[in-house]
């Protein structure tokens, strides 16, 4: 069992917004910083689901399936990279666009464990972002690291869900 007890680390844009005025900008490091954290840190609990649903292809609930990992992200690196400016805006990208490949990928993993419930992967359009970015020199990627904060928050809890939903599956058949 994967031990769910609380959603991975929920972060709050208007906090750390407010904190990065006040500081004039230097409370953006460690909110960098926690992002990549909680982002390797919850691909990482991922991985354990793949585990688990080896278990539960085993047992022959559903069809094996082949994919492959999204890579970790190095969180000090890229953390020291935002003081040359232009890494943000390749960082807050990186960062959207592994979210938008790890629910595809976890939509068809949950729909294989548990057909009858509907995940929903959130739509995001890139160049939406990266235009509002360019057109406002800069200034747009603040509403981008907004809306990618905010996603990653709601996969957080939706993931939650999905994760109590596998394990009652997995109580049930260690009962029967």
């Amino acid at each position: 069992m994967l031990g769910v007890t609380k959603t991975d680390r929920i972060m709050w844009f208007s906090m750390w917004f407010l904190a990065s005025v006040a500081s004039f900008g230097i409370a953006f490091f460690p909110m960098f910083f926690l992002m990549i954290k909680r982002r390797n840190k919850h691909f990482q609990k991922h991985l354990e689901i793949e585990k688990k649903r080896k278990y539960i292809e085993n047992h022959g609930i559903i069809e094996s399936s082949t994919s492959d990992p999204i890579p970790e992200r190095n969180a000090k690196l890229w953390t020291i990279s935002i003081f040359l400016i232009f890494p943000v805006f390749i960082i807050i990208y990186i960062l959207t666009k592994d979210l938008i490949i790890h629910e595809k990928h976890e939509e068809k993993l949950y729909s294989k464990i548990l057909p009858e419930k509907k995940y929903h992967t959130q739509k995001v359009s890139l160049k939406k972002y990266s235009i509002i970015t360019l057109v406002t020199l800069g200034v747009g990627v603040i509403y981008w690291l907004y809306k990618t904060m905010n996603m990653y928050n709601t996969h957080f809890i939706l993931q939650e869900k999905m994760e109590e939903e596998i394990n009652k599956l997995e109580e049930g058949k260690k009962h029967v």
